[in-house]
């Protein structure tokens, strides 16, 4: 099984340290959370890993060589001319997955969880997806909506009122979506967008016609280590 780690972004969030730092090297317990996301795939096997590059991205490529990719194997795609977001960092990768027939996962270099991936791939092969995105309960400024059956209807901006529904459906549930997805490689031939672009996009797009699902959680652990006090927080969650 193979994976990427989406560790590009400026990390605005996390400043100062992302000033002279990659966000994807800061430190939770002594441990960077690259290095935590690698282990975390590693412990679900897979070992075959693109992470992509963009800010500081010599101290990513320096880091993974000291460490020794923490068992796995480990490409570069070089993004350092423009991040180009989550949906056209991707599609820049396709190549490392196309040979393949079989689900891959996305995840967010800033996020940490212990969400059971075993479960959540066996929910994408039985429910047969294009993609499968983890989603919760948790708060947050910008959900996905699905309908009763977690089949992904749109996206709203709680914040500035924003709505982009693309199937037409009562009763929807907002789910706040957590940065992980698995992916059917198929998707590489339905987007449509170039250049920079996010995967919201993409999905929104493809959901009208394609089985796009919501996985539940439910009580894993989860943070979004996106700021300098979540840092202290996931500490606390992940010794």
């Amino acid at each position: 099984m193979k994976a990427m780690i989406l560790a590009a972004g400026l990390g605005t969030r996390l400043k100062p340290f992302t000033d002279i730092h990659p966000k994807a090297l800061a430190i939770v317990n002594g441990k960077s959370l690259l290095q935590r996301n690698v282990e975390y795939l590693v412990k679900y096997g897979v070992t075959n890993i693109i992470i992509n590059v963009h800010h500081f991205a010599d101290q990513i490529v320096s880091a993974i060589e000291a460490g020794n990719g923490w068992g796995a194997k480990i490409l570069i795609s070089d993004e350092t001319n423009e991040v180009l977001e989550t949906g056209g960092g991707l599609k820049k990768a396709a190549s490392f997955f196309e040979t393949d027939d079989v689900p891959f996962i996305l995840m967010n270099v800033d996020i940490l969880t212990d969400l059971n991936l075993f479960e959540m791939m066996n929910f994408h092969k039985m429910e047969n997806t294009l993609a499968t995105l983890a989603v919760s309960e948790r708060e947050t400024s910008r959900y996905f909506l699905f309908n009763e059956n977690m089949v992904l209807c749109g996206w709203e901006n709680i914040k500035t009122g924003e709505q982009k529904l693309r199937r037409e459906n009562t009763g929807l549930h907002k789910k706040a979506f957590s940065g992980l997805h698995i992916i059917d490689p198929k998707i590489f031939k339905l987007i449509k967008q170039e250049g920079k672009f996010s995967m919201v996009d993409v999905y929104l797009d493809l959901c009208n016609t394609n089985a796009i699902k919501g996985f539940d959680q439910g009580n894993c652990k989860f943070m979004d280590v996106g700021k300098p006090e979540s840092i202290l927080m996931a500490e606390k969650m992940f010794p």
